[in-house]
């Protein structure tokens, strides 16, 4: 059983380049494959034994909360925290839930779909004091390179990370086990009350406070736009036959149900 049971998922933005004009839309609960987007980061949290999830929300709050709810299986804590700032950049998503968290924790996106081994394999791996990030260095098989977050690496270390680094030899796959102390570095990183994930990370590089754990030949993919969804939807259809992917039944009736 893994010593981290907790995890915060960043939901909070309103996912425009996937959604266009449409003013109804709720990225995290875009079909993929006739199931909601977010149900696949769910099961696999479940399946590596998280038993909390806290859910930063912003975007549509209420009625997020509304669809996501029904999508939750039982006996999996939840906790919903709302990001007023959520027009601003991920890192303030983050900051909001830092009077939640009081241990190392793991942290993953809405809209990110990946093998559950990722997750096990970071869990297994992580050094619960420095801030421990996936990365993919199979740089040929990433959808967009350019829109990437690239990351340059010695040894098990990050040194830098940035979407415009030009020496760089990993990908940023949105997956980390986070200390507590990351809190502290993204409030430093702030600047008019703004900040990144990437430049909190930043910061915590430069103290040698971040490890690259690399998730080999696992697969991951970023549904930010119809490309990647299109993307995404053929990859997955040969991970779920092999079960690459967790489907949990609790999570499929579930999701169902629930409207888009």
């Amino acid at each position: 059983m893994t010593a981290i049971s907790e995890a915060v998922i960043l939901m909070a933005g309103s996912g425009s380049r996937l959604r266009g004009s449409d003013g109804t839309f709720l990225k995290p609960l875009v079909r993929v494959l006739g199931r909601p987007l977010i149900c696949y980061t769910i099961d696999a949290l479940v399946h590596a034994g998280i038993t909390k999830v806290n859910f930063v929300v912003g975007y549509e709050s209420a009625r997020m909360v509304a669809k996501v709810k029904p999508l939750i299986p039982s006996g999996l804590d939840l906790c919903f925290i709302e990001n007023s700032k959520w027009q601003k950049q991920n890192g303030i998503s983050l900051l909001a839930a830092a009077n939640h968290m009081t241990s190392p924790f793991l942290l993953t996106m809405s809209d990110h779909l990946f093998d559950q081994s990722i997750i096990e394999f970071l869990l297994r791996n992580a050094v619960f004091d420095q801030l421990n990030l996936a990365v993919d260095r199979k740089l040929d098989s990433i959808f967009d390179v350019d829109d990437a977050m690239k990351v340059q690496t010695h040894n098990h270390q990050i040194v830098a990370i940035g979407k415009h680094l030009r020496d760089y030899d990993a990908i940023d796959a949105g997956m980390f086990v986070c200390p507590v102390k990351i809190f502290g570095y993204l409030e430093r990183a702030k600047e008019n009350g703004d900040c990144s994930l990437a430049d909190g990370v930043r910061l915590m590089a430069e103290d040698n406070q971040v490890r690259g754990v690399d998730i080999g030949d696992a697969w991951w993919q970023d549904v930010d736009t119809p490309e990647m969804l299109a993307c995404a939807e053929t990859q997955l259809r040969s991970r779920v036959a092999r079960h690459d992917i967790a489907v949990a039944s609790a999570g499929s009736d579930s999701s169902n149900r629930a409207e888009n």
